[in-house]
């Protein structure tokens, strides 16, 4: 980033950059906790996840605060406009990020000691391992300001899309094979489709990076692997 005359500038800009990183390693831990504790039916772990979402929703008002209160003070353009709108961005969208990861731990507790099907986690986990790398890469891109790299980022959701589908195919299976799979198998369709989630807030972020570094929006039409339900999993997932 450009150093600034004026030195308290450039610490606000520091200070913003500490509290996304501290963001979004927290919220990449919610996404990874979350799924073990789901796969494992650790009620304790999921009990952490959400304990941890107050944090990252403090975190989110101390940039949006921290961000309007500079361009109040400063009156930013260009570059630096976009660095402060980008940081409100980038916040917003990792702490919808740790609101998906509750969402899949308040499941997880819910079912409780239910009756599980081991097999029906194997895809979740594939799912939840290409989205945490989505949420790796495009908080990479993000601190190194690699409008390339974020560019990546958005084009391999798709991936993402494609899994949950064969997720969702996999879930019906098992419930038709044993109707006493079904009340187990749809909290995992709502958990499929929080990871689904989790990646779209990437490329969020990823469209973010690329304003960011050119001040160009990417498309208005993401790549897409599959049709858009109209399910709103953020919601039914469980109280943001």
């Amino acid at each position: 980033m450009v150093e600034h005359t004026v030195k308290s500038y450039d610490r606000d800009l520091d200070t913003l950059e500490r509290l996304i990183a501290e963001m979004g390693g927290i919220a990449e831990k919610m996404v990874i906790d979350a799924v073990d504790a789901l796969a494992n039916g650790d009620t304790v772990l999921a009990h952490q996840v959400v304990a941890a979402d107050p944090r990252l929703d403090a975190l989110q008002r101390e940039v949006e605060d921290l961000a309007v209160m500079t361009i109040a003070r400063r009156q930013p353009v260009a570059i630096d406009l976009r660095e402060l709108i980008g940081a409100i961005r980038v916040a917003g969208d990792l702490e919808r990020v740790g609101d998906l990861a509750k969402n899949i731990a308040k499941r997880t507790i819910k079912i409780g000691a239910e009756s599980r099907v081991p097999r029906a986690i194997v895809g979740l986990r594939h799912m939840n391992e290409v989205a945490t790398e989505l949420m790796k890469d495009v908080l990479d891109a993000y601190a190194q300001r690699d409008a390339e790299r974020a560019r990546e980022v958005w084009e391999r959701d798709v991936d993402l899309d494609a899994l949950e589908d064969s997720v969702f195919r996999d879930l019906l299976t098992h419930m038709m094979e044993d109707p006493r799979n079904i009340s187990f198998c749809a909290h995992l369709l709502f958990c499929s489709k929080n990871i689904e989630r989790i990646g779209d807030h990437a490329t969020n972020i990823a469209e973010t990076v690329v304003y960011l570094v050119t001040g160009e929006a990417m498309p208005s039409d993401r790549p897409r692997g599959r049709q858009e339900t109209d399910i709103d999993v953020e919601a039914a997932g469980g109280d943001a």
